[in-house]
């Protein structure tokens, strides 16, 4: 788990996701993030309708969408979130303008 006490026992495993619900973690790939609820957006259903799907590498994958990373940057309130706000709503308006997805 990211930023736990080193050598702190984690056993991540079907029965630690069910009682969880967000984990953020460290790999040898980099961070990964899995969250079961996004703050600014809800639980699944929310953060589902609230998504754009997109290929990444040949494989279709749903991202949260503009408006979506808009609600929870806000929503999350950190300085590195706001910062990125200005540019976000840019694009978003953008996008609005120009009819591109």
């Amino acid at each position: 788990m990211r930023g736990a006490t080193s050598g702190l026992p984690f056993r991540f495993d079907a029965k630690t996701i069910a009682n969880g619900l967000n984990f953020t973690l460290s790999t040898d790939l980099g961070d990964l993030d899995f969250l079961g609820e996004v703050s600014g957006v809800g639980s699944f259903p929310e953060v589902l309708a609230a998504s754009d799907t997109k290929d990444v590498g040949g494989v279709d994958c749903k991202v949260l969408s503009l408006d979506g990373l808009i609600k929870a940057k806000t929503a999350a309130g950190r300085p590195r979130d706001l910062y990125v706000l200005p540019e976000l709503r840019a694009l978003n308006e953008l996008k609005r303008k120009t009819g591109l997805s």
